[in-house]
């Protein structure tokens, strides 16, 4: 049998590992460290690629950030609880919109907005609050985790982003990618909405006895530390984990803790669990894109008889799940670039990055999903179920503003 057709049959039977032991509810640690092991064993991985590849998984950049920024932000929430400042924010979303359905997305959306993957954990009590008993744990989780990520889909400051629009040439820069992905954002919320969000009453119960500017303030005051945390990110283009850092010594201040209050954070802030879960994935995606298997993958994919459109669309959807959002970009954007089938570029783009983008909110190796399954102390597969039909919706609706910009000729 042909080599490469061998290799494509591995990752399938990778992923059916995955998909069972999930099924199973087996812890997600144990479940990541299972499958690193098949892909070492099936594609009979030498140890002189396993392991500097383990190696990336535990100590590499990506891995040491990730896990830096998720102390930081746990050890931020610490820090707000006591003071009640996530509920003041609650508060404040009711007296500015006196709506649940637009606490349990906005809020989010704009916590979203600070690229760290541990933010999620801020967004949980929020939404929970929100949602109340309107919607089952799991549907909870995958609201948070869907409006968490909307950010994730247009804002440059994310460098994947960067590097897919880097390298089209010059033919998108960032100001036109945001306003050509603005409408995919409504078909995010819109998709939210259909699914999930009409399902929560719109009532607070609240009747709102002061002006919007003094809900507005305090708005303000109850997440200072999250939009300046954005802001810093934004401004002086600083790593996450320092501009919280940052705050969090503000957040001393401002709040007036004492040396014995903040002593306990320093262990209470360390989720071990949390960590160790974002370590097994991260060692099992760099076994994975060590095998190459995401360059046969697109090399098959661009071989289906349907139109061009969809092929990368494929590639953009499957890459993902395989090599990571990145090398997607890398392998996917210069053929997108290249193909003259395509027609028009820009849709097209747009497509391939909105694709990219919904898969990952299904993806078992993306750590936001395991933090908050861990947040709500779900299995990540029945978060990953229950967030599918987002990823539908959202799918179809992406498809439909495609077409209407190809017809428009854009």
């Amino acid at each position: 049998m042909n080599p490469e057709v061998v290799s494509l049959i591995k990752l399938a039977v990778v992923f059916a590992f995955i998909i069972v032991l999930l099924a199973f509810k087996r812890p997600l640690n144990l479940v990541m460290a299972i499958a690193a092991v098949v892909v070492i064993v099936l594609y009979q991985m030498p140890m002189a690629d396993a392991l500097p590849a383990i190696q990336r998984g535990v100590l590499g950049t990506n891995t040491l950030n990730a896990l830096l920024v998720l102390y930081c932000i746990t050890f931020l929430q610490r820090m707000m609880e006591p003071r009640k400042q996530l509920f003041g924010c609650q508060t404040a979303m009711n007296g500015l919109f006196n709506n649940r359905r637009v606490n349990a997305s906005l809020t989010p959306f704009m916590l979203g907005c600070l690229p760290a993957a541990s933010t999620v954990i801020l967004c949980g009590p929020i939404v929970r609050d929100a949602v109340g008993d309107s919607l089952k744990t799991d549907e909870t989780a995958a609201v948070t985790s869907y409006f968490r990520h909307i950010s994730e889909a247009f804002m440059p400051t994310y460098s994947g982003i960067l590097v897919a629009i880097g390298l089209t040439e010059g033919r998108v820069t960032p100001a036109s990618f945001v306003i050509g992905m603005l409408p995919v954002v409504v078909c995010l919320f819109l998709a939210g909405y259909v699914v999930y969000l009409r399902k929560i009453p719109k009532d607070t119960g609240m009747t709102p006895d002061q002006s919007k500017g003094a809900y507005f303030g305090l708005l303000v005051k109850s997440i200072w530390p999250i939009f300046l945390s954005i802001a810093i990110v934004l401004i002086a283009k600083t790593p996450v984990w320092m501009a919280v850092l940052f705050c969090i010594v503000l957040e001393f201040f401002v709040q007036k803790f004492t040396i014995q209050e903040v002593l306990p954070f320093f262990r209470t802030a360390f989720e071990g669990k949390l960590m160790l879960n974002t370590l097994a994935v991260m060692i099992f995606s760099q076994l994975l894109q060590t095998t190459q298997v995401m360059n046969v993958l697109t090399k098959y994919l661009s071989m289906l008889p349907i139109p061009s459109f969809l092929v990368y669309a494929l590639i953009f959807a499957v890459g993902p799940l395989v090599g990571g959002s990145m090398t997607t970009y890398v392998l996917g954007v210069p053929m997108l670039l290249a193909d003259p089938s395509i027609g028009s570029f820009f849709p097209a783009f747009l497509l391939c990055m909105t694709m990219s983008y919904v898969i990952m909110q299904v993806c078992p190796t993306h750590i936001c999903l395991t933090l908050c399954a861990e947040d709500y102390k779900i299995p990540l597969g029945s978060l990953i179920v229950k967030a599918m039909p987002l990823v539908v919706v959202a799918a179809c609706l992406a498809f439909g503003y495609y077409g209407i910009l190809t017809m428009l000729g854009v």
